[in-house]
């Protein structure tokens, strides 16, 4: 049977991506965005001018406008919600930590006070790999406690997962958290090392690398995200959490080596020590993933690198 979506977060990068796909393969879908200009509005319109092209329609609003997301509820007989509004970044969080809080937190909120009075709704929910914070046991499995986190970020996505768990065990509504590791590609979120990297090498400006490049990561590319969450929307589970990820870590040289073949352009690279907030690597265990969702990432590093240099040469016109 079709499903009737609200995907808030639309024109961000994982939103505009999974919207697309959704409504591609004949589910009815609107997005609820509130264009915030953290990075790029250009590229977020520019994201939702596509949306349009495809009929999919993206209200402007807040996450906290709990009576506004109730009406698209109502009016559009919503079936599914799929929560992917947030502030993101790791670093951002230190100078503009009540960002987080009304987004991630009050806005978590108000989307699961609205299903509270309409519990057949099912909600799926973007989490994320920063909740293992300063966990030293590799590969992260879903298993693991999650109550060191490294970031402000990284502590209202595990205050997400807590209040859902709640509000189900409350009032039985079906909740999904994601935990997504490092998502890149076309289309991308400016302020991630992929595309600032590639920015920076095609303007001939040094790039700073943190911890001395001694940093890993579990790169995971868009279609293999999107297809975990098309896979979790139709498991409609009860409660669940599951690691979206590559499975498979590339250290920070690597990364940067990459992105240099592919551009054809060597880096000036800026050594640093950590960054406060970061961690020194990302790990998905997907064994749970593979279990129950068949999820199953297809797409190399090197292979996502390029499509995604294919991309921002294509849209920069450079």
């Amino acid at each position: 049977m079709k499903k009737r979506i609200l995907v808030t977060g639309s024109a961000g990068f994982v939103g505009f991506h999974v919207a697309r796909h959704l409504h591609g393969r004949g589910d009815f879908v609107i997005g609820l965005d509130n264009f915030n200009d953290y990075y790029s509005v250009d590229l977020k319109n520019a994201r939702v001018a596509l949306l349009s092209d495809d009929g999919i329609e993206v209200v402007r609003g807040d996450i906290c406008d709990s009576a506004l997301i109730a009406k698209i509820i109502d009016d559009n007989a919503i079936t599914h919600v799929l929560h992917l509004a947030a502030q993101a970044g790791v670093r951002y969080s230190l100078s503009n930590p009540q960002a987080y809080i009304d987004s991630n937190i009050t806005g978590f909120l108000s989307i699961l006070e609205t299903l509270r009075h309409r519990p057949h709704i099912v909600l799926t929910y973007a989490s994320s790999s920063s909740v293992y914070g300063l966990n030293t046991k590799v590969p992260f499995s879903t298993d693991d406690r999650t109550d060191s986190p490294a970031s402000l970020y990284g502590a209202t996505k595990k205050t997400n997962e807590l209040l859902a768990n709640t509000y189900h065990h409350l009032f039985n509504i079906p909740v999904t958290g994601l935990r997504f590791f490092t998502v890149y590609g076309p289309f991308g979120r400016p302020d991630m090392a992929y595309f600032s990297f590639t920015k920076a090498i095609m303007e001939k400006n040094s790039i700073d690398v943190y911890n001395n490049g001694k940093l890993s990561r579990d790169f995971t590319y868009i279609d293999d995200i999107v297809q975990g969450i098309t896979a979790a929307m139709d498991l409609e589970a009860s409660c669940e959490i599951f690691n979206l990820g590559n499975n498979n870590p590339e250290d920070l040289e690597t990364f940067i080596g990459i992105i240099e073949d592919e551009l054809g352009m060597k880096a000036q690279k800026k050594y640093l020590p950590m960054q406060q907030g970061d961690v020194m690597r990302t790990y998905a265990d997907i064994s749970h993933s593979k279990k129950m969702l068949g999820y199953s990432p297809r797409t190399s590093l090197r292979q996502g690198i390029e499509k995604f240099i294919r991309w921002y040469r294509e849209y920069y016109h450079s």
